[in-house]
């Protein structure tokens, strides 16, 4: 497998992607998804059929797909099948820049997953690209709690999923890749707000989809020469981004969690509502690709959440 990790936004045009298939277990009724986190009990069956569409829907569009359960043998492969999150796998890297930094489990029940696609990571990429043991001390780093907004800026969440630990230990690693400052927002830890983007999300290169609760939180700026406080708003509109706060939308995963194909085209779910990009003059404009992943959907994520970019133009 050859890739070169290339992406300094969220809307550039996407060249390569990892994803990986459902897993072969059902989460057979109400209470068993109560148990495992999920919104709604799952048959794997259909969450097959949502996947392939989805994968379908990004090859179409000229993006170069990578399923990572389809490089793991032996007892890893028998493992992965059975892990019901595997298919989220945003939270298990990110790309900043040139620079692959692995994320860590916030929950042990997924700990297996980042183990399986590290080492097949490490096995692509360079040393320079990705180490292995970037990981080593951190508490918890899911990066669905990550956005690369532009070449100079990150943005992070430190709630359920991520600990301010972790972001203070790859934080020199983040400045290495060539970034000047990452924007840190503590959202509430509930299943609502489990990751950043359940809650907000980047719709072309100045616009940034927000829930409306969040104006009222302040972003730490940290920097290598130190930091300081400002509201959520204004670190966003110094990256160069509007803020679209939905005030009036009762929002699903649906709605924000949607995946850039290029800076013009988002991927989303058939359930997602237009009702968000139907008057806004930088939305009216977009083209949308459709998918069913409602089953998928019940899991608890969305689109971004089941894609990892690992290249964009």
């Amino acid at each position: 497998m050859k890739i070169n990790p290339n992406c300094w936004s969220e809307h550039g045009e996407l060249k390569t992607v990892l994803v990986c298939s459902p897993s072969t277990s059902d989460v057979p009724d109400q209470r068993t998804a109560d148990y495992v986190g999920w919104e709604k009990p799952v048959n794997q069956e259909k969450a097959q059929e949502n996947h392939v569409g989805m994968i379908r829907a990004m090859e179409d569009a000229g993006v170069t797909v990578i399923n990572y359960s389809e490089y793991l043998t032996g007892e890893k492969a028998a493992l992965n099948h059975q892990l019901i999150n595997r298919v989220f796998v945003r939270d298990l890297a990110c790309v900043y820049g040139n620079t692959v930094i692995p994320g860590d489990a916030g929950i042990t029940m997924r700990a297996p997953e980042y183990i399986h696609s590290h080492e097949l990571f490490q096995s692509w990429l360079d040393e320079k690209t990705f180490s292995i043991s970037d990981n080593n001390g951190l508490k918890a780093l899911e990066n669905g709690d990550v956005f690369v907004l532009n070449k100079d800026a990150v943005f992070i969440n430190t709630g359920m999923r991520t600990s301010i630990e972790s972001i203070e230990k790859i934080k020199q690693k983040v400045f290495q890749a060539g970034f000047s400052e990452i924007g840190i927002i503590d959202l509430p830890r509930t299943g609502e707000t489990m990751h950043l983007d359940m809650n907000c999300n980047v719709a072309g290169s100045d616009l940034l989809i927000a829930k409306s609760y969040m104006r009222l939180f302040p972003v730490q700026i940290i920097g290598e020469k130190g930091g300081r406080y400002v509201m959520m708003e204004e670190f966003i509109k110094r990256q160069g981004f509007e803020v679209l706060w939905t005030d009036d939308v009762k929002h699903t995963v649906a709605d924000i969690n949607f995946l850039n194909l290029d800076p013009e085209t988002l991927l989303v779910s058939t359930k997602a509502s237009k009702k968000i990009v139907k008057d806004h003059p930088k939305l009216k404009g977009k083209n949308l690709i459709e998918v069913d992943v409602n089953e998928l959907e019940k899991g608890g994520g969305g689109i971004r959440c089941m894609t990892l970019p690992f290249e964009r133009g």
